[in-house]
């Protein structure tokens, strides 16, 4: 086994609770073996990031200030891909994870910075959705699909989620 630190990355495209949560158990286990990780979210992955506050931002378009209220706040918010319900989907996942004693979709986000795993927030999405930097939890980067690009040609595994 080699000591070498390999580089993974992940675009984290999907706003979903199940998918979101998918992405940070692997970027966790990933960065738990020593990996390097970035997780890009873009579209409605970044609602995985907002704060669940509402931020008061100015000089917002009446679009942007529309996409803010229908988006969800932060991944307390997000709701199931399948079987949802109108929220009774997300709520019994919740309550099926917590008598697992899995991690939440917040905590888990928390354990990715503890563990240095990158968030990068895509700026051309924010510029589209109305998104500020204040509007995000703290330690996202910002960077654009470049950016992105530029890590995964240095990772040895590559994820779209």
């Amino acid at each position: 086994m080699s000591d070498t630190k390999t580089k993974k990355t992940m675009v984290v495209f999907s706003g979903e609770m199940d998918k979101v949560l998918a992405a940070f158990v692997i970027a966790n286990a990933a960065a738990a073996m020593g990996d390097d990780v970035t997780m890009f979210f873009t579209f409605w992955g970044l609602n995985a990031l907002r704060r669940p506050e509402k931020v008061k931002v100015s000089g917002k378009s009446t679009l942007e200030k529309l996409f803010g209220l229908m988006m969800p706040r932060g991944p307390a918010s997000l709701q199931l891909s399948r079987m949802n319900f109108a929220g009774a989907g997300s709520w019994l996942m919740k309550r099926a994870m917590a008598a697992h004693k899995v991690a939440t979709v917040e905590e888990m986000i928390g354990i990715a910075k503890e563990q240095g795993v990158r968030l990068v927030a895509c700026t051309m999405t924010m510029d589209v959705m109305g998104l500020r930097r204040e509007e995000l939890v703290d330690g996202v980067e910002l960077a654009g699909a470049a950016g992105y690009l530029a890590d995964a040609d240095e990772a040895n595994v590559n994820l779209f989620i």
